[in-house]
């Protein structure tokens, strides 16, 4: 079955979208069939995977706001089995356009039910709000991702996130937190150990045990237009990727 799983914390600047876009490459390049679906209005993850965001045709935007189907909106990558769902600003405005539409929190749902059993994983970048894009987000979702860099605000972020998967299980009753990712980590750092105390005090097993340290392998790689585990597939970096990835594959095995 595919498993759909949103990457989100309302604390920006967490490695959100690196997260998303490398955690996807790694299950593309163990043989998993991926959908990205950009649902950010700044389209980083489509400029991280080398595609122009500025010359697109057709976006999500399209799809959650005109109906189109999403099938023409997803395009190839460079990467083996890697897709992409684009976005670009045009879904700035989607969040105002949203509010008059029916069924607002049920968009992108709909527009990935005709094709979702296509991939094994369907992986959505959120912006860092909690506004009607979220919503949709979580709405679609099977699992959560919840990246967290070792400061206090992004913690407080990833628990205001926690509590707002509670609210939407009323609604969609499968979501479920997957686990949270800590990103950029200096064990150097006597704060930073702290910090990641105090998350598997709070989150408990929910911690992947991999962490993913500050590398500027993996900071420089988007501008490559290309995921870490291409742009220098031995750094540390990558080879921490890898290794969450080996996690939630099991973790989903597990969970059925």
């Amino acid at each position: 079955m595919t498993k759909i799983i949103c990457f989100t914390n309302q604390k920006g600047g967490v490695g959100k979208t690196t997260t998303c876009v490398n955690i996807s490459a790694c299950l593309s390049a163990l043989g998993k069939k991926v959908l990205i679906v950009d649902l950010s209005p700044q389209g980083n993850a489509t400029s991280g995977l080398g595609i122009d965001k500025h010359k697109l045709e057709k976006s999500v935007y399209n799809s959650i706001i005109d109906g189109f189907p999403l099938e023409k909106v997803v395009l190839n990558t460079q990467f083996k089995n890697l897709f992409l769902a684009p976005s670009n600003l045009d879904l700035a405005g989607a969040e105002i356009e949203l509010a008059t539409l029916s069924g607002r929190n049920k968009r992108l749902l709909s527009a990935l039910e005709p094709i979702k059993e296509n991939y094994d994983f369907i992986m959505i970048d959120c912006p860092p709000t909690t506004g009607t894009l979220t919503l949709n987000a979580l709405t679609a979702s099977d699992r959560v991702i919840l990246p967290i860099s070792p400061d206090f605000f992004a913690m407080e972020g990833a628990c205001q996130t926690v509590n707002l998967i509670k609210l939407i299980n009323k609604i969609n009753q499968n979501l479920s937190l997957c686990g949270v990712v800590l990103t950029a980590y200096d064990q150097r750092a006597l704060v930073y150990r702290q910090i990641l105390s105090e998350i598997k005090e709070h989150f408990g097993d929910k911690v992947f045990k991999t962490v993913i340290p500050q590398n500027v392998r993996v900071a420089e790689a988007p501008s490559h237009g290309l995921p870490v585990i291409y742009h220098a597939p031995n750094c540390i970096g990558a080879k921490a990727y890898f290794a969450v990835t080996k996690e939630l594959i099991k973790r989903e095995k597990n969970n059925g």
